[in-house]
């Protein structure tokens, strides 16, 4: 008996389709693992974009000559595996910062606040709680500076005006100190 050729090359084809559609992703993922995992030079690290860490002793070119002081020396600075953009690490720098608020270690608190900001550039709370605990600890100069950035970045927060008023404060205390040192 014959077959329908027509019935015969629509069933193969629906049937290719969907092997297809199910075989694609498996192909994308595998293509990218195996090109990722063959993407390394003669000594077997990675041939990516980014810089190599220089050996030490070795002059940095890429950053300015005329600064001498090193950057510190930060989760965020020094995990090459750390992205810079990473709002839930933000989030989280933010809530464990807070956490050491509370608790009184200003300085680990102080660390979890300039951890967040840096992962989540633009993102003004860390800013305000980074003030407070600067303020806290004393570093009038740098609460002012951390305050200022968080009114610089949301103008329109709910307690701006308290903010504005820590930020006379302090620059009042910092300009009473300034003139009884000359």
């Amino acid at each position: 008996m014959p077959m329908n050729t027509d019935l015969m090359q629509h069933t193969t084809t629906a049937r290719g389709n969907a092997i297809a559609r199910w075989l694609l992703p498996i192909g994308a993922f595998a293509l990218l693992t195996v090109s990722a995992s063959h993407a390394q030079d003669s000594q077997g690290e990675s041939s990516s974009t980014a810089p190599k860490p220089l050996p030490p002793g070795a002059p940095d070119s890429s950053r300015p000559k005329s600064s001498n002081k090193k950057p510190k020396d930060t989760p965020t600075n020094s995990a090459s595996d750390q992205p810079t953009w990473d709002p839930l690490r933000a989030e989280k720098d933010l809530e464990v910062g807070q956490f050491y608020l509370k608790k009184g270690d200003l300085d680990a608190a102080i660390d979890r606040f300039q951890d967040a900001a840096a992962a989540k550039p633009g993102f003004a709370i860390p800013y305000r709680y980074l003030g407070e605990a600067q303020e806290k600890r004393g570093d009038k100069r740098e609460a002012l500076k951390s305050y200022r950035r968080y009114l610089d970045l949301y103008p329109h927060a709910e307690d701006a005006k308290k903010i504005q008023k820590r930020i006379d404060k302090l620059w009042s205390e910092v300009g009473k100190k300034d003139k009884s040192a000359g």
